[in-house]
């Protein structure tokens, strides 16, 4: 007598279909803030919080609100914007340069104290931001450079971002040592190894870490907050937050619809370079 094994083709149809729905109300949950926050920046102010938790576009939809929060301020929004882009792409610039730099000399160098300086170096990633706050901003402020931006710069083109130095080691280590040799052979030194090979084979690793430094650096509130204080230098989060007032009106409708336009970069910057993200995590995990 045969016996057959295995589940039928109905019951797999079913379990595919069950997970599906699953999955499908799980991204609806997820969602359901975005859904929410896009419909009540259309919505006039006084229907916002007196629609309930719907998702649906109010007859008496309008634009205003945008309008009314990209002019509401005594500083256009359009400034704020342009502020958190000078801030985020110089992040990313120095986060990319810097970070390699020295990922590339505990990788492939050979230097005296290079294992204690790599050890030390991951230990900076199990210090609490609030840690080190006083500090730099003691150091910042006798430098003068309080209610600039050079707070939220200068750090990224001296490698203080540990995290993405560790990212890099990780994927400068898998790449063939024989290429430096070769190099070598040839008469080339460091630096013409780092440029010409490195860096051209790294293309997915400095691309994960340029996503995740704009990404950071554009949500970044508190950094911001700490450092500036003149209106005319606010980022785009710092400008979101003066929407709300304790003491008096706060313009809600305005907040919601310059929260979706601020949510709009970000999302740009993945799509364009989603493909390299992916690729950048998934080598970089399967390093040594």
């Amino acid at each position: 007598m045969t016996v057959v094994t295995g589940s039928s083709p109905t019951r797999k149809k079913i379990m595919s279909i069950i997970a599906h729905v699953l999955l499908i109300g799980a991204s609806i949950v997820m969602l359901y803030p975005l859904l929410w926050l896009m419909a009540s920046s259309f919505r006039p102010e006084n229907e916002i919080f007196t629609s309930g938790v719907s998702v649906l576009p109010s007859p008496n939809w309008s634009i205003d609100s945008y309008i009314r929060g990209w002019n509401g301020l005594r500083v256009g929004f359009g400034q704020l914007f342009i502020n958190s882009f000078v801030i985020s792409i110089l992040s990313v610039i120095g986060n990319v340069i810097a970070c390699s730099l020295a990922a590339y000399a505990f990788a492939r160098l050979e230097f005296a104290g290079r294992r204690f300086w790599f050890a030390m170096m991951l230990m900076t990633l199990m210090l609490p931001y609030q840690v080190t706050l006083i500090p730099q901003y003691v150091f910042f402020l006798n430098l003068g450079w309080v209610n600039t931006i050079l707070p939220l710069v200068v750090p990224k083109f001296l490698a203080a971002d540990a995290f993405f130095i560790f990212l890099m080691v990780q994927f400068f280590r898998g790449l063939p040592k024989e290429l430096d040799e070769a190099a070598r052979m040839d008469g080339a030194g460091p630096w013409r190894i780092y440029w010409k090979i490195i860096l051209p084979l790294s293309t997915p690793v400095l691309a994960t870490a340029a996503i995740f430094t704009f990404i950071w650096t554009w949500d970044d509130f508190f950094g911001p907050l700490i450092y500036l204080s003149d209106l005319r230098q606010y980022t785009v989060m710092l400008g979101l937050r003066t929407f709300t007032d304790n003491t008096g009106m706060s313009d809600y409708g305005g907040m919601f619809a310059m929260s979706v336009l601020s949510l709009v970069p970000i999302f740009v910057f993945f799509l364009l370079f989603q493909r390299l993200l992916i690729e950048g995590i998934a080598t970089t995990g399967m390093k040594r």
